[in-house]
């Protein structure tokens, strides 16, 4: 995959996971301001139902207080009669209807002691009407019109009850703003009606709530309340008739955010899943693209590297092979021994590297034939230093030893371990641009012994040491490795290291060194 691609996929990707997640949130914020909508119509449309159930009930006080004095009232004025007349004569079936009211007015005082007003009696009117239906038949036997005895009569009498309570509705809202608001309105019968038409509305959070006479508190209010706009409503209460009030109760919800979190806590959880599976679902694809990307490189890297390592040995056995075949050189003995010496080396340095890749595939896939003996740390170290001792001689450099371990037994594969010391001695010579100068370490702690390997190379950076043990990698400069190599010796000798059970770990300075810790348990 080219840079570009790569660089406009991942961009495409961004860009649509924000959009995703701004879509997610933005859904969010709908959905709770629907909620915040919908859960201050609910309190308003309760706190005026409080308002107007409040008012009723002061009312229906004023008529159980006056009803007992209303009809034992008497007669002030004679009654005033009120005739209403109404017929109709229907030709097709001769029949004639006739409907008559008669309303009758009556003017009464009241007592008012019970009020303690000014005055000590109200007049007040009763009305009662008496209604009569007639329907009677038209006989025109005789030539003239006559009327029969009407077959059907209705007579209702009774007390317009409405026209009174109407009168009495108007006189109990001038009287009742005299009294003063304790007296008309109780704090128990206000939490009441607030309790139950909050409750009826599905709004089940704590409250607090005040009286205010226009802008100053009243005594009836709950403990806690203080005036809050940004979550306090307000209704009147006692309107009269002309639309004024001097009183307003005033309710506050202190968790009213959390109230509305909760009610819609699933559709949070569900909102923040989603975007949390949307955004690890992104970032699994881009670690996978970022990822193959490398492995496609470190393929091609080792191809490179591979083919060089090969292609140097092919070309000097190919040259041994020509020069063996010259007349003059075929029959000079010692130059074809030497000449077959240099095919076998070629080809053993061939071995090596194919070794090496086949020991990783099998490790990778726990195929790795590794039978475990008793094994002398000490003595494996003294044949690996051995196995590179005469390429520090060429380079003019030293390998000293600094055995301080009192046990250094463990159960391992000797080949194996002894593979991982060679590895680390050749990363340390390789990446020395002076005369390799290393120094070997064993220490013993409880039941784990150290192996330290301290050179004075061109170290490396904490980023390198983090990958370091990675499989193919190599440090480099530019496009061009300055070791030559395939990037697996340290990756095997992390895998053996981890199969017997230890660890190996690398502190490093760039241009001071590096040290390659060994830890493995002791029998």
């Amino acid at each position: 995959m080219g840079k570009k691609i790569f660089i406009s996929l991942i961009i495409l990707m961004s860009i649509s996971l924000i959009g995703i997640i701004a879509v997610q949130v933005y859904w969010i914020n709908s959905t709770i301001e629907i909620r915040e909508n919908q859960f201050s119509n609910d309190v308003k449309y309760a706190l005026a139902k409080v308002s107007e159930n409040i008012q009723k009930r002061e009312i229906n006080d004023y008529y159980k207080m006056f009803a007992p004095l209303l009809d034992s009232a008497r007669m002030a004025k004679k009654g005033i009669i009120k005739n209403l007349f109404y017929s109709k004569i229907d030709t097709s079936t001769n029949e004639i209807f006739t409907y008559k009211q008669s309303i009758l007015e009556n003017n009464f005082k009241s007592p008012l002691t019970n009020l303690k007003l000014a005055t000590d009696s109200l007049s007040f009117n009763s009305y009662f009407s008496e209604t009569t239906k007639e329907l009677s038949k038209i006989s025109n036997s005789s030539g003239e019109m006559s009327q029969i005895t009407p077959e059907q009569k209705f007579v209702s009498v009774g007390k317009m009850i409405n026209l009174a309570n109407i009168q009495l509705e108007d006189f109990f809202k001038g009287i009742a703003p005299r009294k003063p608001i304790y007296q008309r309105l109780s704090k128990n019968e206000l939490k009441f009606n607030l309790d139950f038409e909050l409750s009826q509305r599905g709004i089940n959070t704590n409250y607090e709530f005040g009286v205010y006479d226009d802008i100053f508190p009243t005594k009836i209010k709950s403990n806690s309340f203080k005036l809050n706009d940004s979550i306090t409503y307000k209704v009147p209460l006692f309107i009269e008739d002309n639309g004024v009030t001097n009183y307003y109760l005033y309710v506050s919800f202190p968790k009213k955010e959390s109230y509305l979190l909760a009610a819609i806590s699933k559709v949070l959880v569900f909102g923040a899943f989603f975007i949390l599976v949307i955004a690890f679902a992104y970032i699994s694809a881009l670690y996978q693209l970022i990822k193959q990307k490398q492995i496609s490189q470190i393929k091609t890297e080792f191809i490179n590297n591979m083919t060089h390592e090969f292609k140097t040995p092919i070309a000097t056995i190919n040259l041994a092979l020509d020069a063996i075949k010259n007349p003059r050189i075929i029959s000079d003995k010692d130059k074809i021994l030497n000449y077959v010496k240099m095919i076998r080396e070629e080809n053993k340095r061939m071995l090596t590297q194919v070794e090496n890749v086949l020991r990783i595939s099998q490790l990778e896939k726990n195929q790795l034939d590794m039978t475990k003996d008793i094994v002398d740390i000490s003595d494996l170290l003294e044949e690996a230093i051995s196995h590179v001792s005469l390429i520090i001689t060429n380079r003019q450099g030293y390998i000293k030893t600094h055995f301080n371990a009192t046990l250094d037994e463990i159960q391992g594969s000797p080949f194996h371990l002894k593979n991982v010391f060679i590895n680390i001695l050749d990363n340390a010579i390789k990446y020395s641009e002076e005369a390799p100068k290393i120094d070997v370490f064993t220490e013993s702690k409880g039941a784990e012994i150290f192996i330290k390997f301290v050179d004075q190379g061109i170290g490396m950076n904490k980023n390198v040491q983090k990958q370091v043990f990675n499989k193919f990698y190599r440090e480099q400069t530019g496009n061009i490795h300055n070791v030559k190599g395939h990037g697996l010796g340290l990756a095997y000798v992390k895998k053996i290291v981890e199969y017997h059970g230890g660890t190996v770990t690398v502190e490093s300075e760039k241009g001071k060194g590096s040290t390659f810790t060994v830890k493995l348990l002791l029998i």
